[in-house]
């Protein structure tokens, strides 16, 4: 490819949270895919649920962007790539508009993305105007490129919408959609497989945008190609990880499974639920996810549990985050008070909580290197040993512990492999 690649693209923002940029992200994108275009989305920060349901939308992988985990050369490329083989980049924002280090504003900032704000107007009429005012013109920056008064009661609400507004303003005005509510919980909404009409969902959110501006493509937008990075040395070579991939263990970032294959390992999948036994594998990667709802059955499945444990007990590496360290502790109580046993490769006691625990974005400095991540979890843990490392937000407070114990390496944190590929390799290598 040439050193820009020009594709139209689009960031869907709002002043908040729970103003509906997945449901118009993903309208959007199931809009003009069905339409038969090459649609490809992004997730503005660490997110593993909403890029579900924008991947079963466009029909193809979704990618997060953080430039401040992921670096904003590694945005750049991911961005790049894609653009170059994409009729519409569509990126979903995160909580408002301005809301976090770095936040949505930076990432349209940085890459010269056109905005287009969702404001929940079902208690307001002429406000609307005003909300939209702000988000526009805060920072001056930014390029407006239209907007979506969501929830829009009736026809005459909507006429009372586009007459606050400027003349010349692009405006979508959806009505309220209770048909296609997507089910949520604890964590957020609910992963795309587990909604049973999740198709019926999208195409009701697409037929509602027909006739409105976001039905045509937005002006194209030029991408540069990233500063050249090497390649990292195959340090995994002849490896094979087996990765824990279902219900329980659902938050994979696609671009983690690149770089263990980047890095030369042969990656398996099995599912903590279902499989009876461990295929052979040099280490274990046990991913974050849901073990929570699923705490009968992941105790009962004592087959696989016993093979997990003798792979530990025989020095293979394991790595545990998030939900997969809860897998990894002798117990864990969940929502309802109920205690189900775990692996006991650490130990320790996880208990679910009715709030966040923690949240945001930290890094760890683990034998000299720095791996960043994210973290954001319910439970709390009690663990029986003392940290390995204890990880940093952007502002220098404490977060997560990094625990260390055997063949074992643990954290809440959710890691993002490229962000120190060398430290991944020796962590999988136990060296």
């Amino acid at each position: 490819m040439t050193d820009r690649v020009a594709c139209p693209a689009l960031l869907v923002c709002a002043p908040a949270s729970g103003q509906g940029k997945t449901s118009v992200a993903a309208a959007l994108a199931r809009l003009h895919s069905r339409n038969g275009l090459r649609v490809r989305c992004f997730k503005t920060g660490p997110d593993f649920i909403d890029p579900t349901i924008l991947a079963k939308a466009s029909g193809r992988p979704v990618c997060n962007l953080d430039t401040w985990i992921m670096g904003v050369e590694h945005c750049r490329g991911l961005l790049y790539q894609a653009a170059g083989s994409a009729d519409l980049l569509i990126v979903e924002g995160v909580m408002g508009l301005f809301d976090g280090e770095p936040s949505s504003a930076d990432l349209a900032e940085a890459f010269g993305l056109p905005i287009a704000p969702v404001i929940d107007a079902s208690a307001m009429a002429q406000t609307f105007a005003a909300v939209l005012h702000g988000l526009a013109t805060f920072r001056p920056s930014l390029r407006l490129a239209g907007a979506v008064a969501n929830r829009v009661g009736s026809a005459y609400h909507g006429e009372l919408l586009r007459a606050a507004v400027p003349k010349n303003l692009a405006l979508a005005c959806l009505p309220r959609l209770a048909e296609a509510v997507l089910p949520g919980r604890h964590l957020g909404l609910q992963l795309a497989e587990e909604i049973a009409d999740i198709d019926r969902h999208l195409d009701v959110w697409a037929d509602s945008l027909a006739g409105s501006w976001l039905a045509e493509l937005p002006p194209p937008v030029y991408f540069s190609k990233p500063a050249a990075q090497p390649a990292p040395a195959e340090l995994l070579a002849g490896k094979t990880i087996a990765v824990a991939r279902d219900r329980a263990f659902c938050f994979l970032y696609p671009q983690n499974l690149d770089c263990l294959e980047r890095l030369g390992a042969h990656l398996t999948f099995f599912s903590p639920l279902a499989d009876r036994h461990l295929a052979a594998a040099d280490a274990v990667y046990l991913p974050g996810g849901y073990p929570e709802l699923y705490g009968a059955q992941l105790a009962a499945n004592l087959s696989l549990k016993a093979d997990l444990q003798r792979h530990a007990g025989q020095g293979k590496p394991v790595l545990a985050e998030c939900g997969g360290m809860l897998y990894a502790l002798e117990s864990l109580i969940d929502c309802d008070g109920r205690t189900w046993p775990m692996l006991g490769l650490l130990p320790g006691t996880a208990r679910m909580g009715a709030r966040v625990a923690a949240i945001g974005s930290q890094a760890a400095i683990c034998q000299g290197v720095e791996i960043r991540g994210h973290s954001f979890h319910y439970s709390t843990a009690e663990v029986g040993i003392k940290p390995w490392t204890i990880a940093l937000t952007p502002d220098g407070r404490a977060g997560e512990a990094v625990y260390r114990h055997g063949a074992l390496t643990a954290s809440y944190l959710h890691f993002y492999f490229p962000s120190a590929p060398e430290w991944l390799a020796a962590c999988f290598l136990l060296s």
